[in-house]
């Protein structure tokens, strides 16, 4: 027994020294043309290894550097820079007969640059589906004859993911600390694969699922099957959207997507926190969610949103449309419609739309409709249609005080509040300015107020408006009005502080017209007795009549 205890111990010692001094005996440099040769062709690009060094101990080849080359269409810098691969592969078969099974690539801090054209193509698209030709030294190499590439894990750790645009001055998405996984790789195989990052400007990203087999005409077409999950993106630090588009806020998104590798089908729910929707606008205070459900043409770079229920409380419209590729932006052509949306809801978004209330009021109860065509470039959007309130009241606005010149016209009843009955009008918005035409009030205690007008981005009013009174003022009545009367006025000074001021110009030619012929001769005719009604409404109104 003693004797085969000193020969099982004497044969582990040499097993020990034999394992210790495999590194120094083998070189394992040797490797290195038969790796960069099999990558390359694995991967479609040329492959460019450092210095390898072997440890028995895990098992693998370790390359101090790796360089993985671009698509010469997109960029002469290398796809991928890594400080180092690490291959793992199966001891014994490569110990006693030189055969390198490959069963892990492990790829420690990477840097990724994934670029796209304008076309919409990807610098990753072909990654893999072709091989670039053997050279007449990569097909001598005895030693790169007995590669056995069976890959059981492709792994990235701390790795830095950049996405943007060739030729592009917008700041492209950067990923930080990505950890992915890829298990059981084959070109010919379905791939669990999951990945985790961290987006620079703050968001977390994990996505996760199968993908395969890899598209013959590229990677973008393979058919997939995974899921998405993104914290607290910010639109604009992270670049997603540039500052200018006024477009911003926090992003959350819990989604699927399924590709059969022409059309991808994405559908899930979008939580905005302190959004922004326009140039000057503010964050808004209350949530957003959007329901989405959105189908993509792979091979165009465009598609539909197929579903789109916005939610503010219990506010609920409609989003749908389309959205396509041009150049550096996304076009999009859309429709929004809400019914009877509750106004106290929707009033928190006000802020985000860079649309503001005179100071110190409020809207309370009523409902709102809208019917909106939603279109153009995302950074530059157009909105056309219709809107409408219904049964509100403007809480802190007296309307009635703020038209005290017309008030001693016909007399208007004094309220801390307005009452609205019906406001409704057509409207056109761009980034400068928003145009409202066929524009009715109908305020209770005021009457009927119609007319059109402009609020530019600085929110400077410039409306032209006339006013059917339902009661006739001391004024108006001097001048021989009974009953109902009409008024013209002009709404200008900005939307936080309007001010009314009436069209004297109109109402004086408006009152000629009404003045019987001999009055008209009495006042000398034509521009003087223009003057002379003029004259009249400004000393009535506590003006100096003009000598």
């Amino acid at each position: 027994m003693k004797r085969i205890a000193r020969v099982v111990v004497i044969a582990l010692v040499l097993l020990i020294v034999v394992l210790v001094s495999l590194p120094f005996l083998i070189n394992a440099n040797q490797f290195r043309p038969m790796l960069e040769s099999r990558l390359s062709q694995g991967l479609g690009r040329e492959v460019k290894l450092g210095d390898l060094k072997f440890s028995i101990l895990s098992g693998g080849v370790t390359a101090s550097d790796l360089s993985i080359a671009d698509h010469p269409a997109f960029s002469k810098s290398p796809f991928v820079r890594a400080k180092s691969l690490t291959v793992t592969a199966e001891l014994w078969p490569f110990i006693f007969s030189r055969k390198l099974h490959v069963t892990g690539l492990t790829i420690d801090q990477p840097e990724i640059v994934l670029l796209q054209s304008a076309p919409g193509q990807w610098n990753f698209s072909n990654l893999g589906a072709q091989s670039p030709p053997v050279t007449a030294d990569t097909a001598s190499a005895s030693i790169g004859n007995k590669l056995d590439l069976s890959v059981q894990l492709i792994k990235i750790s701390g790795g830095r993911l950049s996405v943007g645009r060739i030729n592009s001055h917008t700041k492209p998405l950067v990923l930080d600390k990505v950890d992915f996984e890829l298990r059981n790789f084959s070109p010919a195989s379905v791939m669990p694969f999951s990945l985790a990052a961290k987006v620079a400007g703050g968001g977390d990203v994990k996505l996760s699922g199968k993908a395969g087999p890899i598209h013959a005409e590229g990677v973008v077409l393979t058919p997939l099957d995974g899921s998405l999950k993104v914290s607290h993106l910010d639109l604009t630090a992270s670049g997603l959207m540039d500052a200018s588009s006024g477009i911003g806020g926090l992003i959350s998104v819990d989604g699927s997507g399924t590709s059969n590798g022409s059309n991808l089908e994405v559908k899930g729910r979008i939580k905005a926190d302190q959004l922004k929707l326009a140039r000057g606008g503010k964050p808004t205070r209350r949530a957003v969610e959007f329901d989405f459900t959105i189908d993509h043409d792979l091979r165009r770079g465009a598609g539909s949103l197929r579903r789109g229920d916005v939610h503010i409380g219990s506010a609920v419209a409609t989003l749908t449309g389309t959205y396509a590729q041009h150049g550096e932006s996304t076009i999009l052509n859309a429709n929004l419609s809400g019914h009877g949306m509750a106004i106290p809801e929707l009033e928190a978004l006000l802020p985000a739309l860079n649309v503001e209330l005179p100071q110190g009021s409020s809207l309370q109860g009523g409902t709102a409709n809208v019917k909106l065509a939603v279109a153009g470039a995302l950074e530059r959007l157009t909105v056309n249609g219709s809107l409408s309130l219904d049964h509100t009241r403007l809480t802190g606005f007296d309307l009635g005080s703020k038209m005290a010149v017309i008030e001693m016209l016909a007399g208007i009843r004094r309220s801390h509040d307005t009452d609205i009955e019906t406001f409704s009008g057509n409207i056109a918005t761009n980034p400068e300015s928003t145009s409202i035409d066929d524009l009715k009030l109908i305020a209770p205690a005021i009457g009927e107020l119609t007319g059109a007008g402009v609020i530019s981005a600085s929110h400077a009013l410039d409306f032209k408006m006339r006013i059917n009174l339902h009661t006739s003022g001391v004024v108006m009545a001097a001048m021989g009005h009974k009953g109902d009367t009409s008024v013209p006025f002009m709404v200008q000074g900005t939307s936080s502080n309007p001010v009314f001021k009436p069209d004297m110009k109109s109402i004086a030619s408006e009152q000629l017209k009404g003045l019987a012929a001999g009055q008209l001769n009495k006042l000398g005719g034509g521009t003087n007795a223009e003057k002379a009604v003029g004259g009249l409404l400004q000393g009535l109104l506590g003006g100096k009549k003009k000598q």
